[in-house]
């Protein structure tokens, strides 16, 4: 049973669209995008165990004195986490320089690459299979039209690749989503330049570097672009950017879609949202944060009903008073 069981409503700063979302064990890492048009590539750090924000100081484009290695990336792009290290790449302003974050120390770095380098891109997606991260389409800052190329990046030995796929190739696309299911990249939605949509699902083996020849499935309804996916249990799900209601879930195995109707309120446009997994829960951030809970224990379930029927709480412990508290109030530490 899925239920939305925390909105927190945006707060200064932290609003945006064409950002980065990244978890990193109970944390999420949100990078940059678009807010207000300014050039910060700013971090916030959102806990999910006290549901609050924390910023890290933001880097001002071109401020070469405080961080001079720091990305200049601040919509569009793509980031990933390896082990210890957030790789971001990707992006607009249009550069095709590999930045990456340690979260340990909060600091930045540029790893010496070597190989097939993609050409600069941004509206692209970017997927992880164990030290691998692949890049697939995106809008080319060098011909201005969207691309099909799949790119990899080993990062043991810091490798770029460009791969040399075989089947019936991918349309170009942007502002699509990719997701890995076991060895299979899984293409959901976007568009080719010019404002022509995908429907179709399109699937790259990355044991074979083939697009394989599905059965021919439809997305369950038009206009994904910006969207969000998502893998949980060997599952897919997918977010449109319209409604709440717009919310599917593909099984690969059957090649069959299937509609989810979570419980509670949730967020009425998902438009360039990015989401991340936390255990049993999905993150949606954008201008406000939701958390979908896929399997919520009676203790959150008991929460919810204080919350939502406006129940005493005095005479609760401490902690759940604590924890009553993070759902339904703001707060950046």
């Amino acid at each position: 049973m899925l239920w939305w069981t925390v909105t927190k409503t945006k707060e200064d700063g932290q609003e945006r669209n064409s950002h980065a979302f990244v978890a990193v064990g109970h944390k999420l890492y949100s990078f940059g995008g678009k807010h207000n048009y300014n050039d910060q590539v700013d971090v916030h750090v959102f806990n999910t165990v006290s549901l609050s924000w924390a910023t890290l100081p933001p880097v001002t484009i071109g401020t070469v004195e405080r961080l001079p290695e720091v990305s200049s990336t601040h919509w569009g792009h793509t980031a990933v986490l390896i082990e210890d290290i957030i790789y971001i790449w990707g992006g607009v302003p249009y550069g095709n320089v590999l930045y990456a974050f340690d979260v340990n120390v909060h600091s930045w770095f540029k790893p010496k690459v070597s190989g097939t380098v993609p050409v600069a891109r941004c509206c692209h997606s970017a997927c992880v299979l164990g030290n691998v991260m692949y890049i697939f389409g995106g809008f080319s800052w060098l011909t201005k039209y969207s691309t099909n190329d799949v790119y990899m990046l080993d990062t043991t030995p810091m490798v770029w690749s460009l791969i040399n796929t075989r089947g019936t190739l991918a349309l170009p696309s942007e502002c699509h989503s990719a997701t890995i299911i076991g060895t299979k990249m899984f293409v959901m939605g976007g568009q080719e330049s010019h404002f022509k949509s995908h429907y179709n699902i399109r699937v790259f083996d990355t044991e074979t570097s083939c697009w394989l020849s599905m059965p021919p499935t439809r997305l369950p309804s038009e206009g994904y672009m910006c969207h969000s996916a998502f893998a949980y249990n060997g599952e897919l799900y997918l977010f449109g950017h319209t409604e709440i209601d717009d919310f599917w879930k593909f099984n690969p195995e059957t090649f069959s879609w299937k509609r989810v109707e979570p419980k509670g309120k949730g967020p009425r446009r998902m438009f360039r949202m990015c989401c991340c997994m936390v255990e049993d829960r999905i993150i949606l951030f954008k201008d406000d944060l939701y958390i979908l809970d896929f399997s919520p224990s009676l203790k959150t379930l008991c929460k919810m009903s204080v919350i939502q029927y406006g129940l005493q709480q005095t005479e609760l412990p401490h902690d759940i008073r604590w924890e009553l508290a993070a759902m339904t109030t703001n707060s950046n530490r």
